[in-house]
């Protein structure tokens, strides 16, 4: 099997700004210019990503095909032993631009995702692509807080005293488990490495309001039923960015003149995800090349074998790893499932 370049869905929420446009060369999906989020690696029927034809852009008029409809005519052997036992893709990752902050919310763990939501929960993983100076976002509860005082927080408008305000820079790593109360602050650029899932239920959102000049729903109950009600999870990682059932993560750095070259391998384990966040270069597997540039992303299927990345680049290396999830206990419903 060959490398793919990928495409992603474009997303425009009300909080995006125009990095994404400007610095990734992405393409809007409405007249506003703004892009919020790209959805780079995902086979979730909210926001497909597309297999570029020939190495080529974007495809909006879906004359490529999504890479579910790729898995679907290539077999799932292509993303690895690894991804046998879930049920549908395991991961989906996004570039964010957050011009301006996003909700307080929360992601419900599977249980409770399955039962109300008829998809899978969402634990999730941020890496600070880069923050303006004073950009911070909020990340779990200061303290352990009761649901009744988490509830009475909501209503007289002082949820925000309770969490935990963390100022961030270029680099920074987050780790977000289901049911970890979050939310990005403006003036940040992250890559958000998620369980391949949609649910979102949110809790404050600053009165905003939106184009109709509503303001947008709030989610208060679900979110009383899923809250982690304490500050969030510590992790060690040891030498990955993010470890989980779902998603291993790696930052791979090359500098140009010392590192300019490095071969990577894709086994029968699990496909390899590239997502390019600086720089440019080649990436190759001996028959199919790409000049790569920052914001792209790549699909090696596994058992490809060696490839190379050549240049100066900074670029976040995604697998699944060989951790058997409860997901292979849960069942979607069937009429819910996707083919990937």
């Amino acid at each position: 099997m060959a490398i793919l370049q990928l495409s992603p869905s474009a997303k425009d929420y009300i909080w995006g700004g125009s990095r994404l446009v400007h610095e990734y060369g992405k393409t809007a999906s409405t007249a506003s210019g703004r892009i919020a989020e790209t959805w780079e690696l995902s086979c979730h029927p909210d926001g497909h990503c597309y297999v570029c034809a020939g190495g080529e852009g974007v495809n909006k008029e879906h004359q490529a095909p999504t890479l579910s409809e790729y898995i679907a005519t290539h077999g799932k052997a292509i993303l690895g032993s690894n991804c046998l036992h879930f049920q549908d893709f395991p991961v989906l990752i996004k570039l964010i631009d957050a011009q301006d902050n996003l909700s307080i919310q929360v992601h419900p763990d599977n249980a409770y995702a399955l039962e109300h939501e008829k998809q899978f929960g969402k634990t999730e993983m941020w890496y600070v692509v880069d923050a303006l100076e004073g950009s911070f976002l909020y990340y779990g509860f200061k303290r352990p807080v009761t649901p009744e005082e988490f509830a009475k927080s909501i209503e007289d408008g002082t949820l925000l005293d309770l969490l935990n305000k963390v100022p961030v820079k270029k680099g920074d790593l987050f780790f977000i488990d289901a049911g970890t109360v979050h939310a990005i602050g403006k003036g940040i650029l992250i890559a958000e490495i998620q369980q391949n899932s949609n649910v979102t239920y949110r809790i404050y959102d600053y009165k905003r309001k939106d184009a109709q000049g509503n303001e947008r729903a709030l989610h208060v109950k679900q979110a009383l039923a899923v809250t982690n009600f304490g500050p969030a999870k510590t992790h060690d990682f040891k030498h990955h960015l993010g470890l989980c059932p779902y998603f291993c993560v790696d930052k791979l750095t090359l500098d140009g003149s010392i590192a300019k070259s490095v071969e990577l391998y894709a086994d029968h384990t699990s496909f390899v995800s590239i997502l390019v966040l600086s720089g440019q270069g080649i990436i190759s597997d001996g028959q199919t090349s790409f000049a790569y540039r920052a914001g792209e992303s790549y699909f090696v299927p596994a058992a490809t074998g060696a490839f190379t990345i050549s240049g100066e680049v900074e670029a976040l290396i995604t697998t699944i790893p060989n951790m058997p999830a409860e997901l292979n206990l849960l069942q979607l419903p069937s009429e819910q499932s996707s083919v990937a």
